[in-house]
């Protein structure tokens, strides 16, 4: 900051700024002082983001210790680096396949044992890793012969064999989310136990007519999995903690990333699967509070997807009268013109709000649907979140920069989220989402932080939220004041204020920090 070279003077500077600066964020001199909320500091680090806007090296430095909430779209299966699967399949005695490309349970020549091909074969591994994720791809390989598209959805497939290790992904993903700062993580998994069940699902034919007949028989079938399933999840919590030893003076600061769950219900697949799966997914969310919301997934452009994109709506509302607790967020318009026949692109979006979606994963094709404007005028009203994810969007969708509808939605007041879908196979992290949201989309740091706080008040955390208004930062009254003793009780009483109080300290010791360095720095 030129003229300022003490931190006396930067003090003076500050103070200096904060009338103009409460008046030109919209903020209340109040509030700026009940909350730890500075509008002059908050003015000071747009100006230092604004700066590096040009340089995303700069910008990744600035934004890497930034607070960002919560992470409402990440699939723990994709979360995970190919180079930590191959890992931890070697210490199994796993074998490279004879193609290269993928991995197989022992026996096998001594040569393709992970352990032995991964020193001996230098562009072997890295050609494994390159079919175990995206990241060859973005680079130029084989972008000739296969689409962003199908290598990603193809990548599952090949770390498949290995993508059981529940708990050393959920300490990876908590790990890397601390990296990036972030307070809280909504994993899309399905334990084991309720995986297994997808593919014993009855065969047949099922339709609208048949849901509720068909409801009746899989509860009572499916109930008794429900204990084995949370007795799964408490042991990979358990392991997934004492890996990163939780609750001990050397607990790693992954320890302190809240995590719940979102089943994930399986669409691309025959409807008796899909139904049992939702079945399953509204049983969890009902019988563990770990888990608090049922998305529904796979590629939305896939045949039996698009088919039975209806059939799958009727299930939900269903499924919705029978449990009216359970949350949705649903993938819905993660389609693109060309990629889908144009009757694909007309009312995905829609038709999932209708369903009772509370959030919309990726919402990429809302240009491309009938009523646009009139669903997402009903998103900004009923306060449903889009969740966005800019690098999982481009490589899987080609949807990137101007073409993107993140300001589209923002023009038309949806709240907007950012989140990273699968970093591990798209290569990517919480904080590289935020670089192209300032590179890419135009935002500053207030959009940022806007962005960061919607994270968590839009997430599906146990219990109320902070503020009575998230959009004019107006908070309930038990924390008009945070240092009260009824916010304190109140606090106490509900994890989603907890997390959201504690994210505004974050801001204010990150923006404290940062113009304490750019001050040092002139």
């Amino acid at each position: 900051m030129a003229g300022v070279k003490t931190a006396a003077g930067w003090r003076a500077h500050m103070r200096g700024a904060a009338v103009f600066a409460v008046l030109a964020l919209g903020i209340s001199p109040a509030l700026a002082e009940t909350l730890p909320l500075d509008p002059a500091r908050e003015a000071a680090v747009a100006a230092l983001i604004d700066k590096a806007r040009a340089s995303p090296p700069a910008l990744r430095v600035l934004l890497r210790g930034m607070p960002k909430g919560g992470d409402l779209h990440n699939h723990l299966g994709g979360a995970i680096y190919a180079e930590d699967f191959l890992e931890w399949a070697g210490d199994k005695g796993f074998c490279v396949k004879a193609d290269g490309l993928s991995v197989e349970p022992p026996p096998c020549p001594a040569e393709r044992t992970i352990a032995r091909f991964s020193v001996a074969d230098e562009f072997g591994y890295d050609r494994l890793v390159n079919a175990m994720s995206t990241r060859g791809w973005q680079r130029g390989v084989g972008r000739n012969d296969v689409s962003g598209h199908n290598q990603f959805f193809g990548s599952f497939s090949r770390f498949g064999p290995i993508a059981g290790e529940n708990a050393k992904m959920l300490a990876a993903a908590r790990r890397i989310a601390a990296g990036d700062n972030l307070s809280y993580l909504e994993l899309d998994h399905n334990t084991t136990t309720l995986s297994a069940s997808f593919a014993a699902a009855p065969a047949g034919e099922l339709d609208a007519a048949g849901l509720e007949a068909r409801y009746a028989a899989e509860v009572k079938a499916l109930a008794p999995l429900i204990p084995a399933a949370r007795k799964e999840l408490d042991a990979d919590e358990a392991e997934a903690g004492k890996a990163m030893a939780c609750g001990t003076p050397r607990a790693e600061p992954g320890c302190k990333v809240a995590v719940h769950y979102l089943f994930q219900a399986m669409r691309a697949l025959p409807p008796t699967y899909v139904y049992r799966s939702l079945i399953l997914g509204f049983l969890m969310v009902e019988a563990d509070p770990r888990f608090v919301g049922v998305n529904i997934v796979m590629p939305e452009d896939a045949y039996p997807a698009r088919r039975d994109y209806r059939l799958h709506m009727a299930m939900i509302r269903l499924l919705a009268k029978k449990h009216p607790s359970v949350k949705l967020t649903l993938h819905a318009g993660e389609v693109t013109l060309g990629l889908v026949p144009p009757q694909d692109l007309r009312d995905h979006i829609e038709q999932a709000v209708a369903a009772g979606a509370k959030r919309i994963g990726h919402g990429t094709g809302i240009a491309f649907e009938d009523n646009a404007e009139a669903t997402m005028a009903r998103m900004a009203r009923e306060g449903v979140a889009v969740e966005i994810n800019l690098s999982s969007n481009d490589v899987i969708l080609g949807v990137k920069g101007a073409d993107h509808p993140l300001n589209l939605y923002r023009a038309h007041g949806v709240p907007v989220v950012l989140s990273t879908d699968d970093q591990g196979v798209l290569r990517s992290d919480m904080t590289n989402e935020y670089v192209r949201a300032v590179t890419e989309q135009g935002l500053g740091y207030a959009e940022l932080k806007k962005i960061a706080r919607a994270g968590l008040h839009y997430a599906f955390l146990p219990g109320e939220a902070l503020w009575a208004d998230v959009a004019g930062l107006k908070p309930v009254a038990a924390c008009a004041d945070l240092a009260a003793p009824s916010c304190a009780k109140f606090l106490s009483a509900n994890e989603k204020a907890r997390l959201q109080a504690d994210l505004e300290q974050r801001f204010a010791a990150y923006e404290t920090v940062r113009l304490a360095r750019a001050a040092g720095e002139n």
